[in-house]
């Protein structure tokens, strides 16, 4: 299944959104119309998809680096607290 046109408007945004003016949330919201809620929720279904590494594979594997950092971040943070550690 190929990308839709949305779906490349946020590979495309997410390669260049620094190069735009204001902050990143106007530019989702005046060149997409959406939400941050739902951009983020499109966002980490897409880079999922092997349609969208073929279509922008920097770009996705750089966005599945930064998601999996975040990810074992908040692990790491919420691991219980050992009781000898604790002392």
């Amino acid at each position: 299944m190929e990308l839709n046109e949305r779906e490349r408007a946020i590979l495309e945004l997410e390669r260049s959104w620094w190069t735009q003016p204001g902050p990143r949330e106007h530019v989702i919201a005046d060149q997409l119309e959406l939400s941050i809620t739902n951009y983020y929720v499109l966002l980490n279904e897409l880079i999922d998809r092997p349609e969208a590494e073929e279509h922008d594979q920097l770009t996705v594997r750089r966005l599945r680096r930064m998601r999996d950092r975040r990810r074992r971040s908040r692990q790491q943070n919420m691991a219980p607290v050992n009781e000898e550690q604790s002392r």
